[in-house]
């Protein structure tokens, strides 16, 4: 024999399943978004790293690019170009095929020759020693001008210096003035990103 259930009994049932199924449905949908956030969070966080990462590169790389620039707008034949006095000198190193060498990494000292300096020097000299066939002299000539090493001026004292070129320049200090040879050092320590310049009066010729 059954038993009638009441309408209010079947009513409240329903309502029962109807809040189980709710509930399950709702349970199921956390546990997706749950899934769901640990699969993203990763990402994200690998994203972050990534960017991180970037940004920290990026700062650290700017002083070495900034260090970089300087050499390349500071080193010892830019600086020379833009004194405006050294003409001459720099012509004959673009000759000579120095260039390159001058813009190393060095360091080097150089003994600069003014336009004065050159102008000193017997007529023709100069037009002679930029032709193509006098490029061995010429490197001769530039190359006993350049110091390896960078020698400032209160570095300096009485000594033969060995030159780029194989010979040995004289260096005296009296009375408060600098010879190079039979040149006078007119102005010190002009400085560059690879090495320093000291000014002189006259050209120096290899022996």
């Amino acid at each position: 024999m059954k038993l009638a259930m009441q309408p209010q009994h079947r009513n409240r049932i329903s309502r029962l399943k109807v809040r189980y199924s709710t509930r399950c449905a709702f349970e199921v949908s956390l546990r997706a978004n749950s899934t769901k956030r640990k699969q993203i969070e990763p990402s994200m966080k690998t994203n972050r790293i990534l960017a991180l990462g970037a940004l920290v590169v990026s700062v650290l790389a700017l002083p070495a690019a900034q260090a970089a620039d300087y050499a390349k707008k500071n080193d010892i034949v830019s600086v020379a170009s833009s004194a405006g006095s050294f003409k001459t000198l720099v012509a004959a190193v673009k000759a000579a095929g120095l260039v390159e060498t001058l813009q190393g990494a060095g360091p080097f000292t150089v003994f600069a020759p003014t336009d004065d300096a050159f102008a000193k020097l017997p007529a023709g000299t100069v037009e002679s020693l930029l032709k193509p066939e006098n490029k061995a002299k010429l490197v001769a000539v530039l190359t006993y001008h350049v110091v390896p090493g960078k020698v400032m001026a209160a570095d300096v004292k009485t000594m033969k210096a060995k030159t780029v070129n194989g010979q040995e320049l004289s260096i005296k200090v009296a009375d408060g003035k600098v010879t190079v040879d039979n040149a006078t050092v007119i102005k010190t320590d002009v400085a560059a990103s690879n090495g320093v310049i000291h000014v002189i009066d006259t050209v120096v010729l290899p022996k």
